[in-house]
């Protein structure tokens, strides 16, 4: 077993849910979280967010070895932590760095869905339609708030 699975079978036995629960309460099937628990695959990172909310952890407990706190809220916001927690639900348009460039998402309009320690996730409408994305905050330079 990996440390991602691990923590993923634990945190869902320590809840009381079997793996079909589970996979019902993240639209996957069992085998899926049988073989992320089994370390054989891991999440697409657009779940993690998704396996973090349901299990009560933080993305970083779930994705980073050395981070012991299991809660979601296990730590006191930085000033960056609080300034995205404040932007959640607002209309940004991000700019990556030169080497983090997210192409998807160049010059589009998105909403920050939910914000967690390391993570972003965002909603946009581009030209290729509704994008979904979990995205690393050390990858963006900056964010310019839009009007509605």
């Amino acid at each position: 077993m990996n440390g991602l699975g691990e923590k993923i079978a634990k945190k869902r036995k320590d809840l009381g849910y079997t793996q079909a629960e589970f996979a019902e309460m993240l639209s996957v099937t069992r085998q899926t979280v049988s073989r992320w628990e089994a370390g054989t695959v891991l999440p697409d990172i657009d779940k993690i967010s998704d396996i973090a909310e349901k299990l009560d952890v933080s993305c970083d407990y779930l994705l980073k070895d050395d981070i012991k706190d299991e809660s979601a809220d296990g730590a006191a916001p930085s000033r960056t932590g609080r300034l995205l927690a404040s932007a959640k639900g607002k209309t940004v348009k991000l700019t990556f760095y030169e080497d983090e460039i997210d192409a998807d998402l160049y010059d589009e309009p998105c909403e920050i869905v939910d914000f967690e320690g390391n993570w972003m996730k965002i909603v946009a409408n581009t030209k290729k339609g509704r994008i979904e994305k979990l995205i690393p905050v050390s990858s963006v330079l900056s964010l310019k708030f839009e009007q509605k």
